[in-house]
Formats: structure tokens, C-alpha cells, sequence
């Protein structure tokens, strides 16, 4: 697959959502908005998924998937710091009654294919991307939670007491 040249680097869950839940949206802020030429911008662009994750940005996002059904993955399961698909950019909106509408304005892609992962090192905004870096590691507060479950011997006990 011969990827485009341009990427933009999002940060996680919402890439993957692009890539791969059906979010063809990639809303932006007023500061990203005014200060970049990102809303000119049509054509092929490669996602990159970006480093950088907090829990809250995950929880939030989560939440909101939920809202209409959407099931995000564990966050052991996001690639971080890789481009991880390609998409097209069509327009620009200030206005959506899209789901994953949140404004003050997006961009439109279409054509949205999944990639192998590639490790590289983001940039603000629109950028010419290359292979660089390596793809994040997996911090400890993304791996599932050990459940806390009584000994077996507690729950024997127990229940040799409810026999009496």
C-alpha cells in the first residue's frame, strides 16, 4: 500500500475510532483552527496515532463513544506513536449533526483504510511524515485491573459454614 505523504497526528482513542469505529469526523479546536491552514486542506493524509494518552482523555472519550453505542477498546489494545491508517480529507464543517460531532469545526474524511503500523514521530498539525521513533509501550495504568477476588480457601470456608 503506497501511503500519502501528509499525515496528522491524533491522539488516542480518536484515531482508532477514525480508523476503525467509523468517526469521520477529526474535530478541532479554535486555536488549531486560527492558527493553521488545516481547514483549507483536501486530499490523502496518513493517521497517526500520537504518543501521548492519558487516562482522563480515555475515560472521557470512552464515555462519549458510549453515548451512542460505540464500544472503545482497551487502551492496552490502542497503538501510540504510529501512523495507523489513511483517510481522505473532503471538507470542512462548523456545524455536524454527526455523532462524533463536537466543534468548533472538523474536517471530513472519507475513504478511511486501516495500515499495518508504522512508528513515527508526530507533529502539530498537518506534517511530511517518515519512519521514526518506535511505537509506545504500554504504560501500567492501561493494563487491566487484577480483580479482587478472597482466596479459594476463604470461600471454602465460607461455605463449610453455611453447611453448619
Amino acid at each position: 500500500m503506497l501511503l500519502p505523504e501528509k499525515a496528522l497526528s491524533i491522539r488516542q482513542p480518536w484515531a482508532h475510532a477514525i480508523v476503525f469505529l467509523g468517526k469521520s469526523l477529526e474535530n478541532r479546536n479554535w486555536g488549531n483552527i486560527h492558527a493553521s491552514p488545516n481547514k483549507r486542506f483536501r486530499g490523502p493524509i496518513c493517521i497517526h496515532a500520537s504518543s501521548g494518552m492519558t487516562r482522563d482523555e480515555y475515560e472521557d472519550a470512552k464515555a462519549f463513544m458510549a453515548r451512542f453505542g460505540v464500544v472503545c477498546p482497551p487502551p492496552a489494545d490502542l497503538v501510540r506513536g504510529a501512523i495507523i491508517g489513511t483517510a481522505k480529507v473532503i471538507g470542512w464543517v462548523t456545524s455536524s449533526q454527526n455523532n462524533w460531532w463536537m466543534g468548533p469545526g472538523a474536517l471530513v474524511l472519507d475513504d478511511i483504510k486501516p495500515a499495518d503500523p508504522i512508528p513515527c514521530k508526530g507533529e502539530l498539525g498537518f506534517f511530511n511524515w517518515k519512519r521514526s521513533g518506535e511505537i509506545q509501550p504500554v504504560k501500567p495504568w492501561m493494563l487491566p485491573e487484577a480483580k479482587d477476588e478472597p482466596p479459594l480457601l476463604a470461600i471454602a470456608d465460607k461455605r463449610q459454614g453455611e453447611m453448619l
